[in-house]
């Protein structure tokens, strides 16, 4: 259009059609709504998914990424939602699983150091949105805190650790920034990690001691307890570690499966085995391997990243399991025993719930070098039935836990769907039961 034909051309006089552009105001409102749902940080997401699974972080090889693992094979196609993922650090087996993590997982460091996120995996937990109408959620402090469309399974494993167990998760290691900053931090973390638990009617505990600590922490009484599984097919095929093969051969070699943690106890073992001349070898990775290497003597063997295979392999070639940490449920001597192999466990926590006194286990009453030097020295291989052993097991088998879960879930009603905007529905900040500052944001009048 030249300028003359601009300048004698009749005004804008608005629209042709008012009504239509009127008409197409709710639908805007709906994507808006919708987009706000999807993206925007706090906003509660829509429920586009039939049944979710969400765990704190998938970085490492343990108990509780293994109940993941059979929640997984409960719900093969639901999503896993996490907050950090690193496929080469955990089980291999969820690279089969569709992983949905938080923006922090784009930080390598992080996904390789876990802990050092501590300070600020609350507030990345409250951002990762989980748009499920039924969420079975695995926690140990983070995953109930998640942005959720609908309903909550809350499989809790324990109040979190790192706030109201800090020196014991933290060992030695309790200085430098991280921790201090996980002090300074405390009162807050707390706050938000009473809100996150309070958020969901269905919660259950892992063990007895969980059931316990979930009422003197949260104030949740009467909560089920909910046993997890093993996971151990004694059917499968086993096969030695390589470079490992002579050590093992003989079956005369005690065994712990345990990641490297101060707490773990492991160098109490390491020093017991040395002291005995007894054969030992460990199992699993972390922080405090280059010191146990160091503490090991000729008899003591520390391998890393093994496969289940191997695993089966070393269950059913030991002479027993150590188990001497303080471990909320603890399922390694549920995995020695579907081999028919007995343990040696410290008198505490969820070793109560899965170990018979004189059948398939022997207690010490602190995990001090001088009662496993005690206990190693009794122990006789010939003293316990493998065979009952194997069927007291059973009933912790993953079959049953997957039954269960199956029908704890189906027995969890669905939410109801949010409303159109365009119907007077709210665009929602996490719940109606969130915090004084953030109740139901409405977008039309009437807020």
């Amino acid at each position: 259009m030249s300028l003359t034909q601009l300048l004698t051309s009749a005004p804008f006089t608005g629209p042709k059609n008012p009504d239509a552009v009127l008409a197409d105001i709710p639908k805007s409102l709906k994507k808006l709504g919708r987009l706000a749902r999807r993206y925007v940080p706090l906003v509660k997401p829509e429920a586009t998914e039939e049944i979710a699974i969400a765990h704190d972080y998938l970085t490492q090889r343990g108990g509780a990424e293994r109940v993941v693992l059979a929640m997984h094979r409960a719900f093969p196609d639901a999503p896993i939602y996490t907050t950090l993922y690193d496929p080469e650090g955990t089980f291999p087996e969820f690279k089969d699983a569709k992983i949905i993590t938080s923006p922090l997982n784009k930080i390598g460091y992080l996904r390789r150091n876990h802990r050092m996120a501590l300070p600020i995996l609350p507030f990345a937990s409250s951002f990762l949105k989980v748009p499920a109408e039924r969420a079975v959620v695995s926690t140990t402090g983070w995953a109930h805190g998640f942005n959720f469309a609908g309903r909550k399974f809350i499989y809790c494993h324990s109040p979190a650790r790192w706030l109201y167990l800090s020196d014991q998760y933290l060992g030695e290691k309790s200085t430098g920034p991280v921790p201090l900053l996980l002090k300074t931090l405390r009162p807050a973390l707390m706050l938000w990690d009473h809100w996150a638990a309070h958020r969901s009617a269905v919660y259950v505990a892992n063990a007895s001691v969980i059931k316990k600590r979930i009422e003197n922490v949260y104030g949740k009484k009467d909560v089920p307890i909910f046993f997890p599984p093993h996971s151990v097919d004694t059917t499968a095929p086993v096969e030695p570690i390589p470079g490992l093969e002579e050590f093992t051969e003989s079956d005369d070699y005690f065994l712990i499966v345990s990641r490297l943690l101060p707490y773990k106890n492991v160098d109490k073992a390491v020093e017991a085995c040395n002291e005995l001349g007894k054969k030992l070898l460990v199992i699993g990775r972390g922080p405090e391997k280059e010191r146990l290497e160091a503490l090991a003597g000729p008899t003591i063997r520390i391998a890393s990243g093994v496969s289940d295979a191997q695993l089966r392999y070393a269950y059913r070639h030991c002479l027993a399991l150590l188990a001497i940490s303080y471990e909320d449920f603890g399922i390694t001597p549920l995995e020695a025993g579907a081999s028919g192999k007995a343990v040696i466990a410290y008198r505490a926590g969820g070793f109560l719930d899965t170990i018979q006194e004189g059948k398939t286990g022997m207690f010490i009453n602190q995990p001090t070098v001088e009662q496993l030097v005690e206990a190693l020295k009794a122990f006789n291989p010939d003293d316990w039935d493998a065979d009952y052993i194997r069927e007291h097991v059973d009933g912790f088998s993953e079959a049953r836990f997957i039954s269960r879960l199956k029908t704890t879930c189906r027995l969890c009603p669905k939410t109801k769907r949010a409303r159109p905007i365009e119907e007077g529905g709210a665009v929602e900040l996490y719940s109606s039961t969130a915090p004084p500052s953030l109740f139901v944001l409405r977008a039309l009048p009437g807020f």
